[in-house]
């Protein structure tokens, strides 16, 4: 606490709007030295909150963000605001359960408006904020969206640009544009921006020459026409923000986005104009902390590690190889082996671990931005003319392009292959990333097929399966490591499950990643004189209905278990087939994630609390067997 002098004594972000420059210089040194120290426990997000700390800053000092209304987009850049909105003392239990949340939490703090976990929603929010106080006659308010230039591609942001244009609310759009968005953003619109960059004097040397321009005076038709020709001329030659002006934003910078002084100036500015304002401002993601300056995509959400004189040691995890690790190498070998295979992700090569598949096959891999949406409905173009594209995203971010999966692939039934990394808990991610719903989103749509590997054994045949169905197909894994399971292997056949324990008593049908616990409760239960079957059911649609009326028919008790939420999941899957087939759905027990949203903590510990852990899953099975034996002692 002593080493922090002045972040240490703040509860709110009030004194902030009365110091000066130099104690906020200060002020930012304390912030990027617990920044730093953070990383020494946990993985964090890292270099993307040391860019946004002087903006941070200047931010509270010009707004009083208890009236006045501010969004972060995203919200993994929160650190430095979190710092300074009074929660300085626990910080230190970012990401961990029970602590703070490592995005905006309202629950946490009147500062934090939404929780802002996925890229692009900002504008629409920061403006439906504006358009709500002006109709509640708190027209004084001021509101704020800060969005990063790897998310302003977003096709919302324009959405939303179009309408703030002409609404023309008091809206101020900060652009924090550091060249990144988790890896180096892609697009015309980064090419844009680049341009922008190069004109550091851009917004002062248009106003002088609008004014010069504007003194012309009008010497009849074929003049005007040419001096406006001429004006119009002078500002595009400059480059300036006529993209941003079209939409009716007065365009500001770009400015240095690490000036605190400027800041303040620009901001105090942007405060009282009327209409929608863009200020570009300019930072470096990493800023403050060499190496993460110099590799800002590997200190994005870097493993703990520890400094060593300005050098970072990562700090052994001793984990076994993540199944997006097999996912990655799978996709590698299929593209190898058919020249027809592609793959795309959005803004994500570095979070699906694609830098290798990126470098080996350059015409073949597609990063379209954030940009969910387009991604599928460009794999359906792709699909139509003979390729075979596979569409990798996080399960969470996926559902961002529902309608095209609906209308442009399953309606089409073209073979694209979704691939939903981060399918399940995400630890200390939370609610925003826990990928708990796409089997319910998609268990709806005729011609999907949708698969889940057990081990890492399954990814890779499941991958091949896949690419040679006539229609989509989806495979989801967790963000977990990958065990393989000693058994023959078994092919992959459409709606086939896998058996790899028989037993007498009952049985256990995993889907996914819920194998291993399936396993380590059998195991458990055996010791109790209990024999289950245990399942690897692979196929989420079709279901392996045979399997099911043998395991109705012969067991004392089914459990299902999937890592995705119970309703429309697996479970409720097998629970309508029961009812179709006229089995005892009496002795079935879906368990998966309850009808609630689940905080952030380590992945082991939420699944103890939600109890699909091996003793939840084994004292379910347990319970089942003595109401089972209840029922036969009174003769039921």
């Amino acid at each position: 606490m002593a080493s922090h002098p002045l972040l240490s004594q703040l509860d709110s972000a009030d004194p902030l709007r009365t110091m000066s420059v130099e104690q906020l210089d200060q002020m930012a040194l304390e912030i990027r030295d617990v920044l730093c120290n953070l990383l020494a426990t946990r993985t964090a997000h890292f270099a993307s909150n040391l860019g946004v700390v002087e903006l941070c800053l200047a931010l509270h000092s010009v707004f009083d963000f208890q009236s006045d209304r501010l969004i972060w987009d995203t919200g993994h850049q929160i650190y430095p605001h979190k710092l300074i909105t009074g929660r300085y003392k626990q910080f230190r239990t970012i990401r961990e359960r029970g602590g703070l949340m490592g995005y905006p939490n309202p629950q946490e703090s009147p500062y934090d408006l939404f929780m802002t976990g996925h890229a692009g929603c900002s504008v629409s929010t920061a403006l439906g904020l504006k358009s709500g106080d002006d109709l509640m006659d708190q027209k004084r308010r001021k509101s704020i969206a800060v969005i990063g230039d790897g998310a302003l591609p977003s096709g919302i942001v324009f959405e939303a640009m179009n309408n703030a244009g002409e609404l023309n609310k008091d809206l101020i759009v900060v652009l924090n544009d550091n060249k990144m968005s988790i890896c180096p953003r892609v697009g015309a619109l980064a090419n844009y921006l680049d341009r922008l960059r190069t004109n550091p004097f851009y917004t002062g040397f248009k106003h002088e020459v609008t004014k010069i321009l504007n003194k012309f005076p009008m010497l009849g038709d074929p003049t005007e026409k040419l001096l406006a020709q001429v004006k119009e001329g002078v500002k595009a030659g400059m480059v300036g923000g006529m993209l941003f002006e079209e939409f009716g934003f007065k365009y500001i910078g770009p400015i240095d986005g690490h000036d605190i002084r400027l800041l303040r100036k620009y901001l105090e500015m942007v405060k009282d104009q009327h209409g929608p304002t863009l200020l570009h401002v300019v930072t470096e993601k990493g800023r403050g902390y060499k190496p993460a300056e110099d590799d800002p995509v590997f200190f994005h959400t870097p493993p703990a590690f520890e400094d060593e004189d300005g050098s970072p040691r990562v700090l052994s995890m001793g984990e076994k190889p993540a199944f997006t690790n097999y996912a990655r190498d799978a996709i590698a070998s299929q593209m190898r082996i058919d020249p027809r295979v592609t793959i795309m992700t959005a803004a994500m090569c570095q979070g699906n671990k694609l830098e290798p598949v990126r470098n080996e096959f350059p015409k073949r891999f597609f990063d379209v931005g954030i940009c969910e949406s387009h991604a599928v409905a460009f794999a359906a173009g792709q699909a139509k003319v003979g390729l075979r594209p596979i569409v990798a995203i996080y399960s969470t971010f996926m559902q961002r392009s529902y309608d095209q999966i609906f209308q442009e692939v399953a309606l089409q039934n073209l073979p694209v292959v979704l691939m939903m990394d981060r399918a399940g808990l995400t630890g200390p991610d939370g609610p925003t990333h826990h990928g708990l719903f796409d089997i319910g989103y998609l268990r709806v749509f005729p011609n999907i097929v949708m698969m889940a590997p057990g081990d890492s054994t399954d990814v890779e045949p499941m991958l091949e399966f896949a690419l040679q169905q006539p229609g989509p197909t989806s495979i989801r894994y967790p963000k977990t490591s990958a065990l393989a399971f000693e058994r023959p292997k078994q092919p992959i056949e459409l709606g086939k499950s896998e058996t790899l324990r028989k037993g007498r008593d009952g049985t256990i049908i995993a889907i996914g990643a819920m194998l291993q616990q399936a396993l380590t409760a059998a195991d458990l239960l055996s010791a109790e004189g209990l024999d289950v079957t245990v399942i690897n059911a692979r196929f989420i649609r079709p279901l392996d209905v045979g399997m099911l009326a043998k395991a109705f028919e012969e067991s004392r008790f089914v459990v299902t278990v999937e890592e995705g939420a119970l309703a429309g999941g697996f479970g409720s899957a097998v629970l309508e087939a029961a009812c179709q087939n006229g089995w005892d759905t009496r002795i079935l027990r879906i368990l998966g994630i309850p009808d609630r949203f689940i905080e952030h903590g380590d992945r082991n510990e939420l699944l103890a609390e939600i109890g699909i852990d091996p003793a939840g899953i084994a004292s379910t099975c347990r319970l089942l067997d003595e109401r089972f034996a209840d029922s036969q002692a009174a003769g039921v």
